[in-house]
């Protein structure tokens, strides 16, 4: 199964609208065989900078497999990304450290205590 992959596969993106795929060159796809070597499917989280970068390309040249042409002549798919829109989540701070001038004003009555 793998040659196939490797021979004409593509790759399934999900998206809000429904699954996409994007076809790889040769090299992309043999790279992709070893990113999804362990499991069918990842989330976008999961992969590497490099790897991310690589999909990001993929989805900027719009190398888009038509659905209508996937149902016609079903291509071995290679893998699958979990995508979860186009923003990124950001990082939240769960602690916010307080500043020693902010903490002299709001208490002017108390020393700093050194940690």
């Amino acid at each position: 199964m793998w040659i196939e992959k490797l021979a004409d596969g593509v790759l399934e993106i999900d998206t809000p609208i429904g699954p996409r795929y994007l076809y790889p060159n040769f090299k992309q796809r043999a790279y992709l065989l070893w990113i999804f070597r362990n499991f069918p499917s990842l989330p976008q989280q999961v992969l590497c900078p490099r790897e991310r970068q690589l999909i990001d390309r993929l989805w900027s040249e719009n190398r888009f497999v038509s659905i209508h042409a996937m149902r016609a002549l079903p291509k071995p798919v290679i893998g699958r990304i979990e995508r979860r829109g186009s923003s990124q989540p950001g990082v939240v701070s769960t602690h916010a450290p307080a500043s020693e001038s902010s903490a002299a004003v709001q208490e002017p009555g108390r020393e700093a205590a050194s940690a």
